[in-house]
């Protein structure tokens, strides 16, 4: 797998080359500021893209700014947006662009290596890796929303979904059948007027983008 890092920490940016590079991968290019990253890209049209945020010279979000940018440049680019802190505006605004081949996570999962390249993996095939933390966020900053009648098991299901994991995983995870998954997962989508039609990932993209797109309080 082809990746480009965008990381301003210099000692960070070695470590996520030095990890990727030792687990197969390779790291084409490197990136330690907002302009350098676009024309990386466009360059090497990687496999997937890992940015940091909060990138030189402003710090604010040029990494955002650049995967949203890259994801209209180069259609289809997987991108996994690192950030210290959970930033809700953040992650609507990535979501937003489409569910498909993104990842949101906090700096913190990356020490948890196991889970951070099967993040990685999972974006780079077009998957969607949230981070739990995001996750729970998304879930809780509504009220009087759809999101309120469901059980604490659904909610449950929903969080996990949304963090990219399929029905197995759930089913393992939650310490339940995959029979038990797929009945609440129905009842997941009968709650929040999901079409029934969708089946598989796209139902975990229509999650994702139900959560994305539902109004505020």
């Amino acid at each position: 797998m082809r990746v480009v890092i965008a990381e301003d920490n210099a000692l960070l940016r070695e470590g996520l080359v030095l990890l990727l590079t030792s687990s197969g991968h390779d790291v084409v290019a490197v990136a330690g500021s907002g302009p350098e990253i676009m024309p990386a890209l466009l360059e090497h049209r990687p496999d997937v893209a890992v940015l940091d945020v909060r990138m030189p010279p402003g710090f604010r979000d040029e990494g955002l700014r650049a995967a949203l940018e890259a994801r209209e440049r180069i259609p289809g680019l997987p991108v996994l947006v690192l950030s210290q802190y959970v930033e809700e505006s953040y992650a609507s605004e990535l979501l937003g662009g489409g569910t498909s081949g993104i990842g949101y996570l906090l700096k913190d999962r990356v020490g948890r290596v196991d889970e951070f390249l099967d993040a990685l993996e999972r974006v780079a095939a077009g998957g969607t890796a949230l981070d739990p933390e995001v996750v729970t966020e998304l879930l809780t900053r509504r009220k009087d929303s759809p999101l309120d009648s469901l059980t604490r098991r659904e909610r449950e299901v929903l969080g996990l979904m949304a963090e990219g994991h399929d029905n197995a995983t759930i089913a393992r995870t939650l310490v339940v059948t995959e029979r038990a998954v797929h009945k609440h997962i129905g009842n997941v989508f009968l709650k929040l007027n999901l079409p029934p039609r969708d089946s598989g990932h796209r139902r975990v993209l229509a999650v994702l983008a139900y959560l994305a797109h539902a109004p505020q309080a």
